[in-house]
């Protein structure tokens, strides 16, 4: 369960987010276009970011700018 500990690990990186307009969830909730995010961990898919909501949560990597 390595997930848990996610929020206090040392960030990897920082991107940008650029675009929430996604078909299937509500990702304009918890993620604002032009806000910088702190990257915790990432797969070739995925970014897992603090989101607004001050929780880990993963997002697809075409929401972000490097």
């Amino acid at each position: 369960m390595i997930h848990l500990t996610w929020k206090e690990k040392p960030t990897i990186k920082k991107v940008k987010c650029v675009h929430t307009n996604a078909q299937k969830y509500m990702v304009n909730n918890v993620l604002t276009v032009g806000k910088t995010y702190e990257v915790k961990n990432e797969t070739e898919e995925f970014y897992f970011v603090i989101d607004n909501t001050g929780q880990v949560g993963g997002f697809y990597k075409d929401y972000f700018q490097e």
